[in-house]
């Protein structure tokens, strides 16, 4: 659906050029929730905004349903962008329009009619909820009213993909919740492909299919959402990880715990998470699992569980402890110096 090739942009500043985006790959599967993570000034909103061509790349190609459109004429382009809408932290309303107004007024400049217009208007009004303020202006609303007006106004031009630039980091925890779930139902429901920057992680965790991560304008690690949560490779990732969950311990944590010897993480996956595997572990060898921190992630395609285990016995046993983990399916790491990360 969207396919970025070696995408670099670069400024001009008084200090010389700077890279914003450096060579970037990044493939966006039809109808998935793909997104895109990164710490302030890694290049996310320079990336996304490569992709409707509001920034244009200094090399690269942008293609949209395997169409170049860095190539595109001015017209075509114009043509092309109707199928990409773009939802933004500030909203970007007209303060002395109505929500009504607010929604209609691209479609408008579009040339349709009013019969249209109004048509389409109290549509997406009802799926974002709004149908109750379309005479309203921005300023009776709340934050996260403002942004269902906003997406109201993305969707009304029935796009294909929909751009989403730090659409939720303007908001409360409990709006944020209500707006995810928003997309999830819009991504379902009319299967418009959704692209999305952010520096949350529990954004990443709750409605995302695949995952960039993002650092230096260049993607340090791509999977699915459950191989990045279960797997993380690099990092930055593992550092966002653990914005959300406790998987490392601190050096002044250890040291009351009075820990040496075997600190294991296991990860489980699937159906491995239901299984009383720590409990049938001490019953079958001679060791003493002691929980030193646990959690359990609830993603959109599946659960990810974390224990970080201090294992008490003979070197042996607790090697075919470990052994009989990874055969139920549990992703064993022994932790080293990895623990205060």
């Amino acid at each position: 659906m969207i396919q970025l090739e070696n995408i670099t942009k670069e400024f001009k500043t008084k200090k010389g050029i700077v890279k914003a985006v450096d060579g970037i790959n990044l493939h966006v599967k039809k109808g998935e929730i793909h997104g895109v993570i990164g710490y302030s000034g890694a290049g996310k909103s320079t990336l996304i905004r490569c992709v409707n061509l509001l920034e244009r790349p200094t090399t690269g190609k942008v293609l949209i349903d395997n169409v170049d459109i860095t190539s595109l004429s001015l017209n075509d382009l114009r043509k092309t962008r109707q199928k990409i809408g773009m939802i933004f932290q500030h909203f970007n309303l007209l303060k002395t329009a109505t929500v009504y107004n607010n929604i209609a007024v691209p479609l408008k400049l579009l040339g349709y009619n009013d019969s249209e217009v109004k048509n389409r208007v109290a549509q997406y009004a009802e799926i974002v909820g709004l149908t109750e303020k379309l005479d309203s202006y921005p300023s009776q609303l709340s934050g996260g009213q403002k942004q269902r007006v906003a997406i109201a106004r993305a969707l009304a031009q029935e796009p294909e993909i929909l751009l989403s630039d730090e659409a939720t980091s303007a908001l409360d925890p409990e709006t944020t919740d209500a707006i995810l779930e928003l997309l999830l139902k819009i991504n379902r429901e009319l299967g418009i492909t959704i692209l999305l920057i952010t520096h949350e992680m529990n954004v990443i965790q709750k409605i995302c299919d695949d995952v960039s991560v993002l650092e230096s304008g260049k993607v340090v690690e791509y999977g699915s959402a459950i191989e990045l949560f279960s797997k993380p490779q690099h990092l930055t990732t593992r550092k966002f990880l653990n914005t959300i969950s406790q998987r490392n311990l601190s050096p002044s944590l250890i040291k009351q715990l009075n820990v040496s010897g075997s600190v294991i993480r296991l990860t489980f996956l699937g159906e491995s998470t239901g299984k009383p595997l720590l409990a049938e572990v001490s019953k079958v060898y001679d060791v003493q699992p002691n929980i030193l921190t646990a959690n359990i992630i609830e993603l959109k395609n599946g659960i990810v569980g974390n224990i970080v285990v201090h294992l008490h016995g003979e070197a042996h046993v607790v090697e075919k402890a470990l052994n009989y983990f990874t055969e139920n399916g549990v992703a064993v790491e022994e932790l080293g110096g990895e623990l205060n990360e």
